[in-house]
């Protein structure tokens, strides 16, 4: 089944289950394995999957790490594994930094089963980097993710292009870092750039310090701008159009994360019965529908997700719509049997 299909069964599996197990083993054959199994690796093959790799570092003997993936008949990725409950941090990756040096690894992933940090040696080869180039959580999932997780799947593993890209992302992070930190804490810099552009003259102290004031301002003026435009955007919904309507081509639509979340859970639902390439999302202003063969008489469900407080998920019988009451995407999962009777339905 393609990655795309596969990221929210594994997230609704830890959802369901992640408060549970507690243990490392655990976690490794509930979460990591199958994760593997996204990638299209074979975890019962010895030769593609090592479990308890083990290879002897300077003075420490018998070290093993959870995981060794290997491609051709060498080490491509080292994976260390942690119980579900623990947090990943900088100590966790000491056995992971001295394996990277001995082996023909360029690529290490530490995770929890939930969490999966990837590093690489951008700063220096050979090396392992002390902070991941990226980040991806199964109960958070990004539209974005899969793009990048493409990358790492067995048909895809190109170690140079995976590399090349991992600098991107890496610097893209610390852009970002650096752009949150100007917002809670203006440095001096970034005052007197936005000051000389507006102020031809000299900038005494007590200049700057005005325009530190009203750079603050600004950018939190600006902040709430951004927000109020995406929520108004969302929030904004007339009437559901009656069979036939067409939307206003000028009316702006945002497809939101949960929106792009709810459709490929409703796509991995609908797989066991039809093609999932002829399940398609046509979003609207008041709702975001999905549709069998991109015929909207062809309706599986409709996403209300436009309100703040509450998201129900429509389903049909003939052309009776029904809501049912959710807390997040992954509660489609609790009516997958309706959806599934509703394709049973048009395909019948």
């Amino acid at each position: 089944m393609d990655l795309l299909l596969r990221l929210p069964d594994l997230q609704r599996r830890v959802s369901e289950h992640k408060e549970s197990l507690l243990t490392e083993e655990a976690a490794k054959t509930a979460f990591v394995m199958p994760f593997l199994q996204a990638l299209g690796y074979d975890v019962f093959n010895p030769g593609e999957v090592i479990p308890e790799f083990t290879c002897d570092v300077g003075t420490k003997k018998g070290e093993k790490v959870d995981y060794a993936i290997c491609r051709d008949g060498k080490v491509s990725i080292l994976i260390e594994c942690k119980p579900s409950s623990a947090g990943l941090s900088l100590k966790h990756t000491g056995q992971l930094f001295r394996y990277f040096s001995v082996t023909d690894a360029r690529l290490a992933i530490l995770t929890n089963g939930v969490t999966y940090q990837f590093y690489s040696d951008i700063e220096q080869p050979n090396k392992m980097d002390g902070e991941p180039f990226f980040t991806f959580h199964l109960d958070a999932i990004k539209p974005t993710d899969h793009k990048v997780l493409e990358r790492f799947t067995k048909t895809n593993f190109d170690i140079d292009a995976i590399v090349q890209e991992a600098g991107g992302l890496k610097l893209q992070l610390q852009l970002r870092q650096e752009i949150e930190k100007e917002i809670q804490f203006l440095s001096d810099e970034f005052v007197m750039i936005l000051a000389k552009r507006v102020h031809g003259g000299r900038l005494t102290p007590a200049l700057r310090e005005n325009f530190a004031k009203h750079v603050q301002a600004s950018l939190q003026a600006v902040l709430r701008d951004l927000v109020s435009d995406r929520i108004s955007s969302a929030l904004k919904a007339s009437d559901p159009p009656q069979e036939g309507e067409v939307q206003d081509p000028l009316e702006e639509i945002v497809t939101t994360e949960e929106e792009w979340a709810g459709f490929r859970i409703v796509q991995a639902i609908g797989a066991k019965l039809v093609d999932p390439k002829r399940i398609v999302m046509r979003d609207a202003k008041s709702y975001c529908a999905i549709l069998l063969d991109d015929n909207n008489r062809k309706t599986l469900v409709r996403l209300h997700f436009n309100a703040a407080s509450v998201k129900y998920v429509g389903t049909f019988v003939d052309r009776t719509e029904e809501r049912h009451l959710i807390a997040d995407p992954t509660g489609i999962y609790s009516i997958a049997e309706l959806i599934e009777q509703r394709i049973r339905e048009l395909e019948g």
